[in-house]
């Protein structure tokens, strides 16, 4: 069983799949990835899947599943590198990636990663300066 590694560099995780992945290794990622994220508190995730060139509807949910739990823990994810005949296979499984921020490639992937975390940052600051205004209003 191939095991792929989950490299945190900065604030983020990232993750490049570089060989096919059976039934067990996508289950076991999913999982390296889930405890990374709870583990080192990364503010993004990026998925590169530039050297996967075929896809069945079990891979392509895997994506798909990864991007939405890590999303869900807090950290946006970003899947970056996706093949023409990725992309095909997966509309025509009908597997819909509603939800899955996606890049052409590794740097446009990071440039989206940090926009989006620096928005949800400037936003919890808001947040936070309301709460507080609204707390010392009734006060």
């Amino acid at each position: 069983m191939e095991r792929i590694p989950v490299l945190k560099i900065s604030d983020f995780l990232i993750v490049t799949i570089q060989v096919a992945l059976d039934d067990e290794s996508a289950l076991k990622l999913q999982e390296d990835i889930l405890e990374e994220i709870a583990k080192t508190k990364a503010k993004g995730l990026l998925i590169d899947i530039t050297a996967v060139d075929i896809v069945d509807s079990f891979m392509g949910r895997m994506i798909r599943d990864i991007a939405r739990m890590a999303r869900l823990m807090g950290p946006p994810t970003i899947v970056v590198g996706m093949q023409p005949a990725v992309a095909i296979t997966l509309v025509e499984l009908g597997l819909k990636m509603t939800g899955v921020s996606c890049a052409l490639n590794l740097e446009k992937g990071l440039l989206m990663l940090k926009e989006m975390v620096e928005a949800k940052e400037r936003e919890e600051r808001t947040l936070e300066a309301e709460e507080t205004e609204g707390y010392e209003a009734s006060a």
